[in-house]
């Protein structure tokens, strides 16, 4: 076996702990590019994805906090209408700062509980 990133260990060290206390709730994933921030909330038992929001075709760009700020808001908003209102938040191999941050506050603002 290849020996993994440091952000391939952390993203698995994670994702691992969140299965043994996610306790069937649906996953908030997000991931992070230098232009984009995009994030989902994902059935893991179906395997399908419930909610998603990025700055994909939005204004601006969406490499700031205000546009991470933007998605946090409206995949709490797809959440809710999809009938989810409380998720496990997966950041991934992210630090918890930053875009990351401000896009799990726009989340618990919205209605999501995490």
């Amino acid at each position: 076996m290849a020996k993994l990133s440091l952000f391939e260990r952390r993203r698995r060290r994670v994702r691992t702990a969140l299965k043994s206390r996610a306790g069937g709730k649906p996953r908030l994933s997000i991931h992070r590019t230098g232009k984009h921030i995009y994030a989902q909330v994902i059935d893991d038992a179906q395997g399908r994805t419930l909610a998603a929001a990025s700055t994909l075709g939005g204004e601006g760009s969406g490499a700031n906090v205000d546009a991470a700020r933007r998605v946090g808001s409206d995949v709490a908003a797809a959440a809710k209408q999809a009938g989810v209102t409380t998720v496990v938040f997966d950041r991934g191999g992210f630090l918890f700062h930053g875009r990351v941050k401000a896009l799990a506050d726009a989340a618990r603002e919205g209605g999501l509980e995490f």
